[in-house]
């Protein structure tokens, strides 16, 4: 039996790459907070030391309603038992998910009975990182691109490949996955006394909605978000739904938690190793101009299909480079015309990124897609991940904790597909002089 903690937060990142964006996030936000690769142990915790927040990073996005089932049950009965007054199931900030993968309907559905609230605020909206929510409806940049486009309309999630964004309206999006009634606080709210948010937001609660969608226009409404929201945390525990704003939003209200301060990020102490498996036009264009890599574009049938032999040798030439002092960019995008599936290609990335390790001590590695992300750290002997430096808004680069001397200490960058500048990969190798 695990003690109680003194943790203000608990999250689940349902893809790897979100889980450290909130990781990030939390330790920016001035909190002690560690990242664990599941549920952790006793002696996980104990080794991890006292912690404001503590976070699971998980891959509910990529399955399907009875999978999330399973995966999130535990994680819910364990946050209970650390008695943590938040529960935040971290999505993706364009809340691309489907009623058969992803689904937030089934994944609030588990994990609200392991909390008392009643109460499950659903932030819409991330300003940080051009997402915004208004009167229910979700609008996102796409990469460094300024102009901002109704999510249905957005040039990438509209056309995702596993879920695509057929609705902006995210109150019906959420409908479609189970989640019904969802009444919204829209942002006008937010400029009136906080007693007649109280109000209306005791109004709203009566009606016994199955969540509040609350918008999220400007960085100042997550002020008002937090103060609603960590006011009914205190009263009773609750989960709480949404991309790295929700911290954003709770951390206004934790008058103790004092900004922590960027150091300069410092160029690689050797080669850096890329695996790029997202499918975005963003990414595809961080690649070509990665100029300081050595591009090498995976076989992907080979990878996938090949077997054993296949993937031994595609390992050993990426190593060989590698030892050969150059830093090496595998690309295994185009999987769709190889006969694979996105989940195949993760999968096999993954088993290739222990291969590349096993052969070569390196101190850095980037990893680039979600799905990607979250398979290819599973495939590696961790247990935990801690903040270490932020490479662009929504992209963290963190340090690996394992049993393992080879692994244990090791630089990793996690990177959704839309995240990060066209010279996030430079800036990888480089550092803050790239």
């Amino acid at each position: 039996m695990m003690a109680a903690s003194t943790a203000r937060l608990g999250w689940y990142g349902d893809d790897f790459t979100g889980a450290t964006d909130t990781l990030a996030t939390a330790a920016q936000a001035g909190l002690r907070a560690l990242l664990f690769m599941g549920v952790p142990t006793a002696a996980q915790l104990q080794r991890a030391g006292p912690l404001d927040a503590i976070g699971i990073a998980g891959a509910a996005r990529a399955m399907d309603p009875e999978a999330m089932r399973a995966e999130l049950e535990p994680v819910g009965r364990f946050f209970a038992q650390m008695r943590v007054p938040v529960l935040h199931y971290k999505v993706c900030s364009t809340f691309d998910s489907a009623p058969h993968v992803g689904s937030i309907g089934v994944a609030v559905h588990t994990l609200r009975q392991h909390v008392e609230n009643r109460f499950v605020p659903i932030v819409g909206g991330q300003p940080s990182l051009g997402r915004y929510c208004v009167f229910g409806h979700l609008f996102a940049r796409a990469g460094s691109d300024p102009a901002v486009h109704r999510i249905d309309r957005h040039p990438t999630m509209s056309r995702h490949p596993v879920t695509p964004m057929q609705e902006s309206d995210l109150r019906l999006h959420l409908a479609q996955q189970g989640l019904q009634p969802v009444p919204g606080i829209d942002y006008p709210l937010y400029a009136q006394p906080l007693a007649r948010q109280e109000a209306v937001l005791d109004a709203t609660l009566a009606g016994r909605p199955a969540a509040v969608l609350m918008d999220a226009s400007r960085p100042e409404d997550l002020q008002a978000v937090g103060q609603l929201v960590w006011r009914r945390a205190q009263q009773a525990r609750l989960l709480a739904v949404g991309p790295s704003s929700v911290v954003q939003a709770l951390a206004t209200q934790w008058p103790h938690a004092a900004a922590a301060t960027a150091a300069p990020l410092a160029a690689a102490p050797g080669p850096v190793f890329v695996l790029a498996g997202s499918l975005s036009p963003v990414t595809a264009q961080q690649v070509r101009a990665a100029v300081s890599y050595e591009q090498v574009s995976v076989d992907v049938a080979a990878l996938v299909h090949g077997g054993e032999h296949a993937a031994r040798a595609l390992a050993e030439h990426l190593g060989a480079l590698l030892q050969a002092g150059r830093s090496v960019l595998a690309v295994t995008a185009g999987s769709a015309a190889h006969g694979a599936t996105a989940h195949q290609v993760a999968q096999a990335g993954g088993r290739l990124l222990a291969q590349v390790l096993a052969q070569v001590p390196l101190r850095r590695i980037g990893i680039a897609g979600g799905d990607t992300s979250s398979l290819a750290v599973q495939a590696l002997a961790a247990w935990g991940l801690s903040y270490r430096a932020s490479l662009a808004p929504g992209v963290a680069l963190c340090q690996l904790h394992s049993e393992h001397p080879a692994l244990d200490g090791l630089e990793i960058m996690l990177k959704g597909g839309q995240m990060g500048s066209d010279d996030l990969f430079e800036r990888l190798l480089h550092g803050d002089g790239a």
